[in-house]
């Protein structure tokens, strides 16, 4: 409740959100060229689809809390509150739902004729081994077919190898491990080769310059004779709008740093209490009590969203909500609510000094950059067929071929209407709203529920 009020409360203030789809639309809220009404309703639409399809389903099925069903509503609220106080008071509110309705909502769930909730714990197999498959995608779309064979090969191999020998450990941990550094690797490389013919062309383009030069000197009459043409000064960064907004957003979040070293406190300790999940894949680890495995795949994700995070902040002057994710990891292996606040708060106020770097390294980086964008697509696609698959299957277990017609049926029903509610977000809804068809059609005498 406590965090949910804090973070309507910076919502409100346009310091963060964690909508990375609305933190673009947030720099014309900051300088009055839109409404907050306006504001609230581009949140809303962008988020309602992942609350209500994404996050409350999650929640529901792994019993673990996550962002989409925290933060989400706590963009919106603290956007739509007229006035300072309010916000947190909204925010308090929805925590104290979340909280109070979950337990609420799975006791009466797991009492039903059709338990709903249990089917869906199906889910978690195909999301956490096709999740083990994102960096294979990222290498085979950012380095070619090759690359991503080798590493599918690898990742196949350290999967079966893991299940052999360590038996007890999450099997797809290891080979994620591999697959990411091999993709980090690959773009570095590239990066560092590109930048040496960079230096070779240049130089080479110098000897050309000085050798013209000198011909020309030779060539020239009287006091002109010796002169040597000089190249045009570059602008000042200064000059640079682009430089002028990411300084000026760098600027703006530094002066609020307190509040961010207790939001990051927040956070962290939230996940120290293994309640909390920061991803799909990672709910269903802490669910299991596979802890360490949970923080090693929030930390392959914090690759993947670092840039977008950094360069949207800094372009808009609104932060995450959840800063560059890394305080999800840090908090899952503290062993104490304390230790993980002071790690939390550390680890905020470091990312928000160090943003304007930050921006300028990436800048250098091009490979590495693309690279993220590869890692959050390959996250996303796998992702979508590891819930569509997994939502099939909770079906089946419901209430078999009907089941499977029902919420098949509602996917592909929303793909035909053109997605009113967002592709990641439409299977698990439509488990939701199959739970309940078949319990109706049972009190109707209609279906008989399947046997566990």
């Amino acid at each position: 409740m406590l965090l949910c009020a804090l973070t309507a409360l910076v919502s409100h203030m346009a310091l963060a959100v964690f909508n990375d789809g609305v933190r673009p639309f947030m720099l014309d809220f900051i300088h009055g060229r839109t409404t907050r009404s306006a504001t609230t309703a581009v949140s809303f639409g962008l988020s309602a689809g992942f609350i209500f399809g994404l996050g409350a389903p999650m929640a529901l099925s792994s019993g673990v809390l996550n962002p989409w069903l925290l933060f989400l509503p706590t963009d919106i609220l603290g956007l739509l509150a007229p006035k300072k106080w309010l916000a947190p008071l909204l925010g308090a509110g929805w925590g104290a739902i979340v909280v109070f309705g979950l337990n609420g909502a799975n006791e009466v769930a797991h009492d039903l004729p059709v338990d709903f909730l249990t089917a869906m714990q199906q889910m978690s197999t195909p999301i956490l081994f096709l999740f083990t498959l994102f960096p294979v995608l990222a290498i085979t779309k950012q380095f070619g077919r090759a690359w991503g064979a080798a590493a599918g090969v690898a990742e196949l191999a350290l999967v079966v190898l893991t299940m052999k020998v360590w038996p007890n450990m999450f099997a797809g941990a290891l080979a994620m491990a591999v697959g990411v550094l091999l993709l980090i690797g690959l773009a570095v490389r590239r990066d560092l080769a590109q930048r040496k013919a960079d230096r070779e062309a240049q130089a080479k383009a110098g000897r050309v310059a000085d050798a013209g030069g000198v011909a020309e000197a030779g060539g020239g009459e009287g006091a002109e004779a010796g002169a040597r043409p000089e190249a045009a000064a570059p602008a000042p960064a200064e000059d640079d709008p682009m430089a002028s907004l990411f300084t000026s957003s760098a600027a703006r979040l530094r002066r609020y740093l307190p509040l961010f070293m207790v939001l990051g406190a927040g956070v962290c300790v939230l996940a120290q209490m293994h309640i909390f999940g920061g991803g799909e894949a990672t709910s269903f680890l802490i669910a299991k009590g596979h802890i360490s495995e949970a923080a090693q795949v929030d930390f392959y994700r914090f690759f993947g969203f670092l840039p977008l995070i950094a360069t949207t902040a800094l372009a808009s002057g609104a932060y995450g909500i959840a800063g560059f994710t890394l305080v999800y990891p840090i908090g899952y292996l503290m062993p104490n609510p304390v230790l993980a606040a002071i790690a939390g708060a550390a680890v905020f106020a470091l990312e928000i000094l160090a943003l304007s770097s930050i921006g300028k390294v990436l800048g250098k980086l091009p490979s590495v950059r693309d690279s993220s964008e590869h890692l959050r697509n390959a996250i996303g696609e796998s992702l979508r067929l590891a819930i569509l698959f997994g939502s099939l299957m909770a079906a089946n277990a419901m209430g078999a071929g009907l089941g499977i017609l029902i919420v098949g049926g509602l996917y592909l029903l929303n793909e035909a209407m053109g997605r009113p509610v967002v592709r990641m977000a439409a299977a698990p809804a439509a488990v939701l709203v199959g739970g309940v068809l078949l319990n109706v059609l049972h009190w109707l005498d209609l279906f008989t529920p399947l046997k566990s």
